[in-house]
């Protein structure tokens, strides 16, 4: 029995941590909307930085992220080699749409959006 009490209190920690972060991530887009909105006049130019382990397949996904978009790309690998940093400038329409690029590149496992 104990096992599973432990399992269920460590189920629970996890839960509470997992709603802190989503609440915390939205707080977030809700701080750059508002940002967005107040600071840039729309349509704009928006540069999007990345950092990405060090796999082709990485830098891939982010770029068939944007590939229905006239974006321009620059990647640099880290002085160790480990991570690849992406840059992209593209021309979006509202701050939603650019909130929706980081949202859809956000399951890239290991990305960091900056």
């Amino acid at each position: 029995m104990k096992p599973k009490l432990y399992l269920c209190i460590r189920f629970d920690s996890l839960q509470r941590f997992a709603m802190h972060q989503n609440q915390k991530t939205e707080e977030f887009y809700i701080r750059l909307r508002e940002q967005l909105t107040n600071n840039t006049l729309w349509p704009s130019q928006y540069l999007y930085k990345f950092i990405v382990p060090s796999e082709d397949e990485k830098v891939k996904q982010i770029k068939q992220a944007f590939e229905n978009h006239d974006a321009d790309f620059e990647t640099k690998s880290s002085s160790n080699g480990n991570y690849i940093s992406v840059s992209v400038k593209v021309k979006m329409k509202n701050p939603d749409a650019v909130i929706e690029k980081y949202l859809e590149v956000s399951y890239i496992e290991g990305i960091i959006s900056l």
